[in-house]
């Protein structure tokens, strides 16, 4: 005889039924074509970004490979380099597409990290304040209100101007600029959960607390989080695009969008149109695909979509 022992500890679903759901969400995805294209636009500039050493035609940030002869060629000229810089140069003489590249690797390393640490920190302090109530939630989210009601951007500034410039500082003032977003919304969904059956068997066993919040609560809340995550990626990489415009975020020495677009926007009424054209239209076009599937994951994930 044989018996089938079921705890508070076995897992939310088995592995058959996730990728079902992993399935369905992708056909679900699909369906849109233009987020479809959105996240091959992703994907591309993923690519040319971290493999940037690799398809960039020169090194900008090499001083080596300078030469103050090929400064402002337009684009389609020919170097001392002897190939073509396609989007031209600027007044360094660094090829413009290698510098977008390398700048994009920045954007997406500063957008992605921010935003995978903003989420860990915003939902620990979500979940511990739904989890706990009383004080403990009152506390933390009056904090979270507080930092809610003042606009990212000056609280970026506010923190880079503390924390100094360079690429750890930017991710740290974003993390701190952003995590609001998170806790705010993982308490919101966690409030609606506390208090169903499940949670409250978890918390009648002997589970520590870190495994009640983090192995049954969190996986609830997941949806409306993963749908802040990519607006909040978004997010990042445009504040850390305006932060380096301003001259306050990354060093010149740092490779940057927000820096290119400064560098050339004092040419922005003269001929020499692509030193800032160029890195904003890639910026432009990364936040908007990536925008574009964040839509379109919350139209799945939405509790109204119809399957």
């Amino acid at each position: 005889m044989s018996t089938v022992a079921t705890t508070a500890d076995e897992p939310a679903a088995p592995i058959e039924t996730r990728a079902v759901r992993l399935k369905h969400f992708w056909s679900d995805f699909r369906a849109s074509k233009v987020a479809v294209s959105a996240l091959v636009v992703i994907v591309t500039l993923l690519v040319l970004a971290f493999g940037a050493p690799l398809v960039a035609p020169q090194d900008p940030y090499d001083m080596a490979m300078l030469d103050w002869l090929d400064a402002f060629l337009r684009p389609g000229e020919t170097g001392s380099g002897g190939y073509v810089h396609v989007l031209g140069t600027d007044n360094a003489g660094r090829d413009m597409l290698s510098a977008i590249f390398y700048g994009l690797r920045t954007s997406f390393t500063i957008g992605l990290s921010a935003g995978a640490l903003a989420l860990f920190f915003g939902i620990s302090v979500g979940l511990t304040a739904a989890y706990f109530g009383g004080r403990v939630e009152s506390l933390l989210m009056r904090i979270v209100d507080l930092q809610l009601s003042m606009p990212a951007i000056l609280l970026a500034l506010v923190l880079v101007a503390v924390l100094g410039q360079g690429v750890i500082q930017i991710i740290l003032a974003l993390v701190v600029a952003q995590y609001a977003y998170f806790a705010r919304t993982t308490h919101g969904a966690a409030t609606v959960e506390r208090g169903k059956d499940y949670i409250e068997a978890a918390r009648a066993t002997p589970l520590p607390t870190w495994r009640v919040l983090f192995r049954h609560l969190l996986p609830n809340v997941l949806p409306p989080l993963i749908v802040v995550a990519t607006v909040q990626v978004a997010s990042a990489i445009a504040l850390e695009a305006t932060l380096s415009f301003l001259g306050v975020g990354l060093p010149l020495t740092e490779p940057s969008l927000g820096s290119l677009i400064s560098n050339g926007f004092k040419y922005i009424h003269s001929d020499r149109y692509w030193l800032s054209i160029y890195p904003g239209i890639f910026l432009m076009i990364t936040v908007v695909a990536i925008n574009l599937v964040g839509d379109q994951v919350r139209t799945i994930l939405d509790p109204k979509h119809a399957r």
